[in-house]
């Protein structure tokens, strides 16, 4: 078997020795609200508190937008452009350039890009020129939406962007090693498995609020489900509504839509009795998520799942095909409940015989409490920690084969 065939290990990386001078660039940071947005910033700022000196390379977000700055951490902003469809976000425009010139007045120790968009590939090449470490992250299947949009002939090559962009760096993180084995089928290389945290403080069952469930019309008795997320068609928002149709034929059940998005208003149409939360952030949308009772998400389209980690921590039991997070972290049963992916029938069935026995979700929900606590940040950056380390400390000549201890069947 090839080498590059083989799951690889960070576990046993020794522990970083020295400050790292790191550039993390882009195309998307909070306040923008995504899973990559908000990853990035949890992993950029564990880094800076475990004394690492942080340079943020993003696009300039509104016009009032200004670069942030404290001791060991600044940002640098570049032009950009609103992004078709997705208000609020923007792409980088090519920077090649400036950032050749940013980087040879002030070299970092590595580059790590967690976006293929424009700016992404300006940092590529430009780290590449400078020969400097790279790393980047595989975060989003936007080859996973095209079929969506009606251009699933985009597909293949959206594909082979991908493959030859993560390709070209020293190594590229995933979320999960469902992903890696799919991307290693694909033909990309250097792939390594870093997990994703969920912030536990934040996220609490202790956060239910009495006032916002009174405020969304509940009444006794009432089962909130909620569907958090992007409004959007490739969150599988078709199976959300026929899944609460047939918990609705059971008992009283109230659906609420934490998130804004394209259809929104089709939503409305097809589901009127449905509350619409909009977009919602920081304990704000952390009160959201444990003032209800479950959690309905269907999506294919993950690399990850935030919302699932997000869901559990604040005692829900989650509702989820066998995909991305739900796929690692739920048991059915234990701690919420997993179909066979692209089973919808057993995923609406699933949810309606769910829904009939509130004491068992009650449990399942602290269950799933219980499995989000041993998945808080601290571990995971520690471990983004030691794989920086390593590509900064392997030759040249070996960064692309040769990272990581290795062993089989991981």
């Amino acid at each position: 078997m090839d080498s590059d065939d083989l799951p690889l290990l960070i576990d046993t990386y020794a522990a970083p020795h020295r400050s790292m001078r790191i550039a993390c660039v882009s195309e998307t940071y909070p306040p923008e609200v995504n899973g990559v947005a908000t990853t990035l910033a949890a992993l950029v700022e564990g880094l800076h508190r475990r004394n690492h000196e942080l340079q943020l390379i993003r696009p300039r977000q509104p016009t009032t937008d200004a670069a942030g700055g404290k001791l060991r951490f600044h940002e640098v902003l570049m032009r950009g452009l609103p992004i078709p469809n997705y208000p609020g976000l923007r792409m980088g425009l090519p920077s090649k350039r400036e950032l050749v010139r940013l980087w040879s007045v002030r070299r970092p120790d590595v580059v790590h890009i967690a976006t293929e968009g424009p700016l992404g590939w300006s940092a590529l090449q430009a780290a590449r020129h400078l020969k400097l470490p790279v790393s980047s992250d595989f975060r989003t299947n936007f080859h996973a939406y095209s079929r969506h949009y009606g251009v699933g002939w985009l597909h293949k090559p959206i594909m082979l962007y991908l493959r030859k962009f993560h390709n070209l760096t020293h190594c590229t993180t995933v979320p999960t090693e469902a992903l890696r084995g799919d991307l290693l089928a694909y033909g990309f290389r250097n792939l390594t498995v870093v997990g994703r945290g969920v912030d536990t403080t934040r996220f609490d069952p202790a956060k239910r609020s009495a006032a916002l469930r009174a405020s969304w019309g509940v009444k006794a008795g009432e089962l909130v489900v909620a569907c958090v997320g992007r409004l959007a068609r490739e969150k599988n928002l078709g199976v959300t509504l026929r899944a609460f149709d047939a918990m609705a034929a059971q008992r009283l059940t109230k659906l609420v839509f934490v998130g804004d998005g394209p259809m929104r208003e089709e939503l409305r149409a097809q589901c009127p009795q449905a509350v619409f939360a909009g977009q919602r952030t920081g304990e704000d949308l952390a009160a959201h998520y444990a003032s209800a009772d479950v959690l309905l998400f269907p999506s294919l389209t993950e690399s990850f799942g935030n919302v699932t980690t997000e869901a559990m921590a604040s005692g829900l039991p989650v509702i989820a095909f066998h995909y991305a997070a739900a796929a690692q972290l739920i048991r059915t049963g234990v701690n919420g409940f997993v179909v066979p992916r692209d089973d919808e029938a057993g995923y609406v069935s699933c949810a309606a015989q769910a829904c009939l026995d509130a004491p068992t979700l009650q449990a399942l929900g602290a269950r799933a409490r219980e499995t989000a606590c041993a998945h808080g940040w601290d571990r995971v950056v520690a471990r983004f920690e030691a794989l920086l380390q390593t590509v900064i400390e392997s030759p040249v000549q070996t960064r692309t084969d040769k990272l990581f201890a290795m062993r089989r069947g991981a």
